[in-house]
Order: C-alpha cells, then structure tokens, then sequence
C-alpha cells in the first residue's frame, strides 16, 4: 500500500514536470508542448472543454505575464513547499527585491496542478510571510527610519514643518496607505519601513498590516488555484489598471500636498506641538 502511493504521487509529479516544469532550456520554454496542467482530480472524468483546456495549457507560456518565473520556482516549490512562499513575501515586504506575488501564484498552480500542497497552507503561509515582513519593516523604520530623516531629511528638503506633516498623514490616512500598498509591489516593499519611519500607530498598523494581507493573498492565491492557466487573461488588464491607479494616486498626492501643504502644516502642527520627538538613545551599562 505504501509502495503504491508513493510510485503514484511519484507520477503525478513526473506528469506535472513533463507539461509545465519540465522543459529544460529556454527554447523548449516557448514551445507549444510547456503549460502547466487544468486542474483535475484522479479518478475524475475529464472537463466537457477538453479543447480549450488543451489550448490554454498549450499557450499559456506565451501568454501568461509570471509563466517563465514560475517555470523556474517550480522546482523549489515542490521541495520547499509553503516555507518558501511564506520566506519570499516576507523578505519582499522587509524590502528585499524578491518576485513575492509571482512565488504566490505560482505555489497556488502547483497546488491546483499535482494536489501534493494545500491551497490553505500557501494561503496561510502567504498571510503569516506578509505580516511578520511588515512588522518587521515597521520596526525597522521605527528605531532607524526615523533618526535618518531627522539626520538626513534637508538634503532631500525634508524640512521639521514635512516631517511632522509625514506623520500626520499617516495617522490620519497611515491605515488606508497600509492597506491598499498590498496591491502594488513597489509600494508593498516599503510602506511598512516609512510607517514606522513616521510613527504610525501600532494598533492602526497591526490593524491595517493583518487585513491587508489577509486579502490580498486571498485574491491571488484561490484566484490561481480556481481559475489556472485562465487566469493570463486577467493578469495583463489587471496590471495595467493597478499601474494607472497607482500613478494617478502618486501624482494627486503631489498636487494635493504642493498645493495645501501650509494647510497641512498647520494641521500637523496641532497634532504634534513643538519640537519634533527626539531620537531614543539607549542607555550604556
């Protein structure tokens, strides 16, 4: 019995490597014979679009934005497992540039391809390697992103007046930032060093850093797992929407903040009287 199951779930992923992880060189990458295999149970009959099933396995390197990254951390998630998506994201979100949100979506292919990996374990690794990569972020911004901008900040014209305009931004928007940085990768690697850099509220943050990644790995990991190779068709305009949502977002901002900043001075000021915190020393023994 024991012999029987291991020679099966050693064919099941021989029949995974073979369509999708198995091609071996960059041109055999291109080739209509590569694509990761629909998902479907053993012992299951196969799907009524059996032809469009076999066109989308068959095309799906040549349409799929993550489908040469994903080839290559095939290999890793099979041995690694759901420790691999949890360490990835995390050190994405400490700032180290690392293709997370590729490593998620391919660990959700490979669960739904070969049923050797749980959808809910990537589910929850992905959750615990989002949080514990911001918290850390945040605490490295609280202890050294914050003396920085006072040591440094004038020679990025970063004036006391725009520091404490910084913080209070984020304490009044820090949660919404926190939130929706998820979505953007760029802004997922270091929203949680300048929140902790301008002091956001732990409460606010833990608040905002839990739900955040709790739905963003949601959409992408059961977004993989359900839809498959089907989901190259949404990967492109999805993209290109979040891109232009961003850079309107960035560009506003700047308007908003050049065009109200003594405004907000002076809103920051009643927040935050006086002189801007002090550094925390730690006491010498």
């Amino acid at each position: 019995m024991g012999l029987s199951r291991g020679a099966s779930a050693s064919a099941r992923r021989s029949r995974w490597w073979s369509t999708g992880a198995g091609c071996r060189d960059d041109t055999e990458l291109h080739k209509s014979q590569c694509g990761l295999q629909t998902r479907q149970r053993p012992g299951s009959r196969p799907p009524g679009r059996a032809r469009l099933a076999v066109e989308v396995r068959d095309s799906i390197h040549e349409h799929f934005e993550y489908a040469p990254l994903i080839h290559h951390l095939a290999p890793l998630i099979s041995v690694y497992g759901s420790w691999l998506v949890a360490a990835i994201i995390a050190l994405e979100c400490i700032g180290v540039p690392l293709p997370g949100e590729a490593t998620l979506i391919a660990a959700a292919l490979y669960a739904g391809s070969t049923h050797e990996l749980s959808i809910w374990s990537v589910f929850v690794a992905g959750v615990l390697g989002g949080t514990i990569g911001n918290f850390i972020a945040f605490w490295v911004g609280r202890e050294f992103g914050y003396r920085l901008l006072l040591r440094y900040g004038r020679y990025l014209h970063l004036s006391e007046s725009r520091i404490k305009i910084g913080q209070y931004l984020f304490m009044r928007h820090g949660s919404k930032v926190i939130f929706f940085a998820r979505f953007v990768p760029l802004l997922r690697s270091v929203v949680g060093f300048l929140a902790g850099a301008n002091y956001m509220p732990w409460r606010d943050f833990w608040i905002a850093n839990i739900a955040g990644a709790i739905v963003w790995v949601a959409i992408d990991a059961f977004g993989a797992y359900y839809l498959g190779a089907e989901i190259k068709r949404l990967a492109a305009p999805v993209g290109v929407a979040i891109g232009i949502v961003v850079l309107v977002i960035i560009v506003l901002i700047a308007v908003v903040l050049a065009r109200h900043e003594k405004r907000l001075a002076i809103e920051a000021e009643r927040a935050f009287p006086g002189p801007l915190r002090p550094v925390r020393t730690r006491r010498r023994k």
